[in-house]
């Protein structure tokens, strides 16, 4: 009987610890998959082809267990803490668009808490991927071919076994001239690096890395980027590093996922008056030098609205937020074609949904020029404010200055903007204060502490009194289910389904009140029956 618990998650990939029999596994692994489970030894001629219809499914399908076999056009029979195997998937390996067809099934009729198998596929140059799009578990069978066919495997691709002699490897099999056992270890050393990306919160970056010389890879993350599968396991904002460094980084789910918040939960705190303003490479913005000049000329007179790549827009009161405020990008001046046809949508539907009175572009170079396509499209006319000059020039903050002369300063409301982001409601925090120097702030209505600011990842931390102003996000406990401490899965009797990993929940139960930080989506919870699903930050007896 197995067991499977997942520990780190990161979109769709995860690690975490596999028990068959007395055996304990860190996952993903490869492993010695006939000695871990004898019983295949039992099952041949068992394996459906995935491209087989649901005819032949309903026909020759057999389940099997420990592992139990999994087919698109079946239904499996698997549980929680089973090891579900997928025979043939090596046969997509090459197919971008089956892959990601056959990734849905696999992960609507498995339990969230079951360990994926994907046999006789991983090698060093797509191991990475597959753990990226869900897989666990791993056989030695495709570097064991290799070896067979006198292939040297790298992360890079399958050489010749002359590559042995060049000295591009040190590992134990090369220096006994042992090219199986190379094969092998370049297969467990792959694993063990991408294992680190994922507890560091960017196997993304790694995949973007690793696809760059295999073109099927490149169109596998292009075809998962418009996935519903991979949007589905995004969390609700990391406190990872985002680094955009390739064209592929336009199009990750977690920038349409952020933008698409700002477009229909953001509302501005004010609608008379807007200022397109640049990026920034220190992020937040606000703690820039450039942008402190920004703020001293603009002296709350307009909504400030940052114009950036990849991310589209970014409201001054969401700075703090993952990607806006973890985000690096090569800066070169210049945004291509394609890169700026994406960035014109963002701001368009931004400026067509939110519309102001008067809209300063207060813009240089790419970002102007995105801005104007966006405005025009968006039927908005701007008001130019640099010219020829940077942004920071002193001519260009006259000009700035001179189109706010008629324009009345307003507080700033950043709380209300990124309590609406969060949460998607509307609160009224008139009389409320912010104290501490930013972005370590707390807010309090009166002398009550409600909320303060993650930091490290720009969400508000609602108090025990500061949920009273949210409705939403609740997750509640079993009747019967008594808390020691985080919540798990298995106490779960109902939750919130906009949940995301990251968002701050509210859990209640009987004679019970926590308030925390989900460690899973809402679908994840209700289907799991084992691991930490809420992670407490404080609790309440009554």
């Amino acid at each position: 009987m197995s067991v499977f618990d997942a520990r780190v998650r990161d979109g769709l990939a995860r690690t975490g610890m596999l028990r068959v029999g007395d055996e304990e596994i860190k996952t993903p692994a490869a492993v010695d998959i006939l000695r871990l489970f004898p019983s295949l030894l039992n099952r041949p001629f068992t394996n459906l082809p995935l491209s087989a219809p649901k005819s032949d499914a309903d026909k020759y399908y057999v389940a099997g267990k420990d592992p139990v076999s999994f087919h698109p056009f079946a239904d499996c029979p698997a549980e929680s803490g089973d090891v579900v195997m997928v025979p043939g998937w090596r046969s997509v390996l090459g197919n971008a668009r089956r892959y990601v067809e056959y990734l849905s099934p696999l992960f609507a009729r498995t339990p969230p808490d079951t360990a994926r198998y994907s046999p006789a596929s991983a090698l060093p140059s797509n191991v990475a991927m597959l753990i990226a799009t869900g897989f666990d578990l791993f056989d030695y069978t495709a570097v064991d071919l290799a070896s067979i066919q006198k292939k040297f495997c790298m992360t890079e691709g399958e050489f010749d076994a002359s590559y042995m002699e060049k000295g591009v490897c040190g590992c134990e099999g090369c220096k006994a001239g042992d090219l199986a056992l190379h094969n092998r270890l370049a297969l467990d050393r792959e694993i063990a690096v991408v294992k680190t990306w994922i507890e560091s919160g960017q196997i993304r970056e790694l995949i973007e890395q690793r696809c760059r010389l295999h073109a099927e890879q490149v169109g596998l993350l292009r075809h998962l980027d418009r996935s519903p599968v991979t949007s589905a396991a995004l969390p609700a904002v990391r406190s990872s590093h985002f680094m955009a460094n390739s064209a592929e980084s336009m199009t990750r789910p977690e920038i349409a996922f952020f933008e698409d918040r700002v477009v229909n939960r953001f509302v501005p705190s004010r609608n008379d008056v807007c200022v397109l303003l640049p990026c920034a490479a220190r992020k937040p913005y606000s703690l820039s030098k450039t942008h402190q000049k920004f703020q001293r000329v603009v002296e709350g007179r307009a909504h400030e609205v940052i114009i950036t790549s990849p991310l589209g827009v970014v409201p001054r009161e969401l700075e703090l937020l993952y990607p806006a405020g973890h985000y690096d990008v090569p800066v070169t001046g210049y945004w291509d074609r394609e890169e700026s046809a994406i960035l014109v949508e963002y701001v368009a539907a931004y400026l067509a949904k939110h519309r102001y009175e008067q809209v300063i572009c207060h813009l240089e170079g790419g970002a102007k020029a995105v801005a104007t396509a966006a405005a025009e499209k968006a039927g908005v006319v701007l008001e130019h404010t640099c010219n020829d000059d940077r942004p920071s020039s002193p001519d260009s903050l006259r000009a700035l200055n001179n189109a706010l002369h008629d324009c009345r300063k307003r507080r700033s409301d950043p709380i209300r903007g990124t309590l609406a982001w969060q949460f998607g409601e509307l609160v009224d925090t008139k009389g409320w204060i912010t104290k501490g120097r930013y972005p370590e702030q707390k807010i309090f209505d009166k002398k009550q502490q409600i909320f303060s600011i993650d930091s490290s990842t720009g969400l508000l931390r609602p108090t025990m009194e500061g949920w009273q102003f949210i409705s939403g996000y609740r997750v509640t406990i079993s009747d019967g289910f008594v808390p020691q401490g985080d919540i798990l899965a298995p106490g779960i009797l109902n939750c919130d389904p906009n949940i995301r990993e990251g968002d701050e929940v509210y859990v209640t139960g009987s004679g019970y009140l926590a308030t925390g930080k989900a460690a899973m989506s809402a679908d994840e919870m209700l289907r799991s029956s084992r691991g930490v699903a809420v992670r407490v930050r404080k609790t309440k007896k009554m």
